[in-house]
């Protein structure tokens, strides 16, 4: 039976774009299914007890860009560390990624879920910005336009909010979060853990 791995992130996330191709590749590895869910973090925070970025403390935010620096050059990644756009505005991009998955198009949906993420931390762009959007929709092979306009239905923000719903009571409270079964792998630097599990089947 194909296992199913149910992935709780956020397109403004750095942390979720440092784990996005290894995630990826460990998923194909093991053959699993991956069901991506662009969750509101805002709204799981308040109900979590997370607090956004600008509401920590001096001293998390100063080590939060340690960090970051860190991980860029331990995997080799060109990340911005302060990018232009964050935080962009992720509602359009969250409920294209959305519209792919409820139809039936996940691997569509993980990949511009990723390539939204990419453009976001490595290339400085305005990630909100519907031809943005459209853009990069239309580099991992779905037609932009009329994706970005499908995107703007409301049945896709009600979608989001039950998504966030779940989440929370399923007992996600960080991003990106892999869940297998009832097993949570809160944060990029746990996909190790997450992979012995897929290995122990």
């Amino acid at each position: 039976m194909m296992r199913e791995i149910d992935y709780f992130l956020s397109l403004n996330s750095p942390w979720t774009h440092l784990g996005a191709a290894r995630f990826a590749a460990l998923a194909a590895r093991h053959h699993a299914r991956v069901r991506i869910f662009p969750v509101d973090f805002g709204v799981i925070f308040a109900a979590t007890g997370g607090l956004p970025l600008p509401r920590r403390s001096p001293q998390r935010q100063a080590y939060r860009l340690q960090e970051l620096a860190r991980w860029r050059d331990h995997l080799g990644l060109p990340i911005h560390i302060r990018p232009r756009y964050f935080p962009a505005n992720e509602t359009l991009a969250a409920q294209a990624v959305i519209a792919l998955r409820e139809s039936g198009e996940d691997e569509k949906a993980l990949a511009l879920a990723h390539r939204v993420l990419q453009a976001l931390w490595e290339e400085a762009r305005d990630t909100a910005d519907p031809a943005v959007l459209a853009e990069l929709a239309g580099e991992v092979g779905a037609d932009g336009d009329a994706l970005i306009a499908r995107a703007e239905d409301p049945r896709w923000a009600e979608q989001r909010a039950r998504d966030t719903e779940a989440a929370i009571a399923r007992g996600v409270f960080g991003a990106p979060s892999y869940v297998l079964g009832e097993e949570i792998f809160w944060g990029q630097d746990r996909l190790d853990f997450l992979a012995r599990r897929l290995d122990a089947g």
